[in-house]
């Protein structure tokens, strides 16, 4: 994690360095997770979710992304469509941090030196680094945390943003995250202690999704790509 964090700050000293236009901001929303616990909806924002964001615009139709991010995971089987989880009544909480970095590709042209309003949709990926806690569903059909892991995920977003002053842009999008991890819902414990616990389908890995607002601040030089 520390070579991840090392690059990622590495990208964005060098971009001040040379002229760009700049975003920093902050989002906030709801955050759901999709596995062997709970509702199979894909979009079901249950627990919060928030984090810092920046971007820095190479051209009107893309930009390096960079985020910090955390969210709570939460699900019930008691909420779920599906009878035998409804029947069997495990809980589970957890959390997730993540670092993100990727590319965002704007629909239509972006400038955000131009005096007018605009607005595109947009979608961005990259990869994830997710660090969250290990878990195991006891007796008491709720999730216990034994340690710490961490997963790569793979972010598909899509979202639509839109410039409300000269500075400043709102966006609203809807994330999701594969992850390479099936115990982010503690139905597959890594610790031969808690095998007895293990559940579900071992065969498809656990996902969550972040359906948030941001707010950036624009910011920097005008490049040659503006007019």
């Amino acid at each position: 994690m520390n070579n991840l964090i090392y690059i990622l700050l590495s990208a964005l000293i060098s971009s001040f360095v040379t002229a760009q236009i700049h975003e920093v901001g902050v989002f906030a929303g709801g955050s759901n997770y999709i596995g062997d616990v709970g509702s199979t909806q894909y979009i079901n924002p249950n627990a919060p979710a928030f984090g810092l964001l920046y971007k820095m615009n190479r051209s009107p139709r893309h930009a390096y992304r960079f985020s910090i991010s955390t969210g709570n995971l939460s699900a019930d089987d008691t909420k779920s469509n599906i009878p035998s989880r409804e029947l069997r009544g495990f809980k589970m909480k957890n959390n997730v941090k993540e670092i993100s970095a990727g590319i965002e590709f704007n629909f239509f042209e972006y400038d955000l030196h131009n005096s007018r309003y605009a607005g595109t949709p947009y979608v961005f990926t990259g990869i994830n680094f997710a660090v969250f806690d290990l878990m195991y569903i006891d007796q008491s059909k709720e999730s216990k945390d034994y340690n710490n892991g961490s997963t790569i995920a793979i972010p598909m977003v899509v979202g639509y943003k839109k410039n409300i002053s000269a500075h400043w842009n709102l966006a609203a999008e809807i994330g999701v995250r594969y992850t390479f991890s099936d115990n982010l819902d503690g139905s597959n414990p890594e610790n031969g202690k808690y095998s007895i616990n293990r559940f579900g389908n071992f065969n498809s890995n656990d996902w969550y999704v972040f359906s948030v607002l941001s707010l950036t601040y624009t910011f920097g030089k005008n490049p040659c790509f503006c007019d």
